[in-house]
């Protein structure tokens, strides 16, 4: 039987996302929100609200007993983490289950197996996805980082065993950098994610990113809803995703979809998630790399081209239901891009550009769509995430869709003193000859960044 209320922990977009589809099940909402969130679109939409902290995050959105208790005393069923923030958090979803509250996502103990990326390689190395030559377990420190990189060679990358994100990883290209590079990513994933261990792999240089939607009941069914391409970014950061992934062969999308499902079927997923690869297109192999255990933040353009709500999909399923469909029943049709509109000034170095915002222009028109929690008058606090609004467009094709997304672009106008958003800088970057021909790969932003300093965004 579907909730009857669902506590929504999280801000920005993906919170009033979330609020707009319990609306559309009769699911009434709870927003837990920070006091520099207290007049957001979420919570203004919302039923009802609860403040679960001051500003910084630390003390609000990732303070576990504040957001349960806010669950709790306001009778929700069941929590939805959004992305960020807790929504891969093992604790959390333990302490959730422990107090009778659902958390919609995977089980804590198949989370905490998928998070731990060294263990994840070896339960995807278990059900046969390929994976670049690399540490099996987490590294026991720097001479043991420099013994294996001499296996494998260089050049390789530094990953945080609890990271995610784009956080925590550092590529080495030589072995003299290795130990000040094992030291300096172990600082800072001791500092972002409380866990210092680091795992290996070898880098490929160029690369694209594809990624694998899933989705699994309780009941060990599960599908895959075709692949996005993430590969335009900077610093491991995605800027703009699209689905299906170009230049990419249908058939090996769909055997390699067919072992994603195989495999977090096997660790006992449930839920939305996302099994990503890196794909090396001179060879036509893919790679995993890691799963994210949650909704992600390109999930529309899945939803675009299969007209699947993934956030109902999620409530259905953290609510006992079935899939209620197979692999066969699901289709996609026609070509879907999003691009991240962050306030930052890409001609600095992607700079935060925090403000108050007086003016505010967002595309419309047919296919287009915008997830935004942004206003005239609405201040961007320096607190949390600099994303403002993804805009999604849809297309026959993906000719049509990059069309339409520059025209998307082009009347997106956020104005406010000290404000700069990276609408110019996405613009260029869909008019690359590399990206049209779906020949990038993720070193395209750094291509433009030389150019693009003397650009205004």
């Amino acid at each position: 039987m579907m909730f009857t209320s669902v506590l929504v922990a999280n801000r920005g977009e993906i919170a009033l996302r979330v609020v707009r589809t319990c609306r559309e099940l009769g699911i009434r909402t709870i927003v837990a929100h920070s006091a520099a969130d207290r007049d957001s679109a979420a919570v203004r939409l919302a039923d009802e609200s609860v403040q679960v902290g001051p500003g910084p995050a630390k003390r609000s959105y990732l303070n576990i007993p504040a957001v349960v208790e806010a669950a709790r005393t306001r009778g929700a069923e069941a929590i939805h983490p959004g992305y960020g923030f807790l929504s891969e958090n093992p604790e959390f979803a333990e302490v959730c289950e422990d107090e009778g509250i659902v958390f919609i996502g995977p089980p804590a103990d198949v989370m905490a197996r998928l998070g731990d990326k060294a263990v994840a390689r070896g339960i995807m190395r278990d059900a046969g996805l390929p994976l670049l030559p690399g540490s099996r377990d987490a590294l026991d420190g720097p001479d043991a980082a420099l013994a294996l990189a001499g296996d494998i060679g260089y050049p390789l990358i530094l990953k945080a065993v609890a990271g995610g994100g784009g956080r925590g990883m550092r590529v080495v290209h030589d072995r003299a950098d290795l130990p000040a590079a094992y030291a300096e990513t172990r600082a800072a994933a001791l500092a972002v994610f409380g866990d210092g261990r680091l795992y290996l792999e070898r880098y490929l240089e160029s690369a694209r990113h594809v990624e694998i939607q899933v989705l699994c009941d309780s009941y060990g069914n599960g599908v895959h809803l075709g692949a996005r391409d993430c590969s335009l970014q900077r610093r491991h950061q995605k800027l703009v995703e699209e689905s299906p992934a170009p230049g990419v062969d249908p058939d090996g999308v769909a055997e390699l979809g067919e072992a994603a499902v195989r495999a977090v079927l096997a660790a006992g997923y449930v839920g939305a998630g996302t099994v990503e690869f890196l794909y090396d297109p001179a060879r036509g192999a893919y790679y995993f790399m890691e799963v994210n255990c949650r909704l992600q933040v390109e999930h529309p353009v899945t939803e675009m081209v299969t007209g699947l709500d993934l956030v109902a999909e999620q409530l259905r399923v953290a609510a006992g239901e079935e899939l209620g469909y197979t692999q066969s029943a699901v289709t996609a049709r026609g070509v879907a891009i999003e691009c991240r509109v962050n306030a930052e000034d890409p001609t600095r170095d992607f700079r935060p550009t925090p403000g108050l915002v007086t003016e505010l222009d967002l595309p419309g028109g047919p296919f287009v769509r915008v997830d935004t929690h942004l206003r005239a008058g609405y201040r961007i606090p320096p607190l949390y995430d600099s994303l403002l609004a993804k805009v999604v467009v849809w297309a026959p094709d993906r000719d049509g869709a990059i069309a339409r997304m520059r025209r998307a672009l082009a009347e997106t106008r956020v104005v406010g003193a000290g404000v700069a958003t990276t609408a110019g800088f996405l613009a260029d970057a869909l008019d690359h000859p590399r990206f049209r021909a779906a020949e990038h790969d993720t070193s395209l932003a750094a291509t433009l960044l030389a150019p693009a300093e003397s650009r205004v965004a």
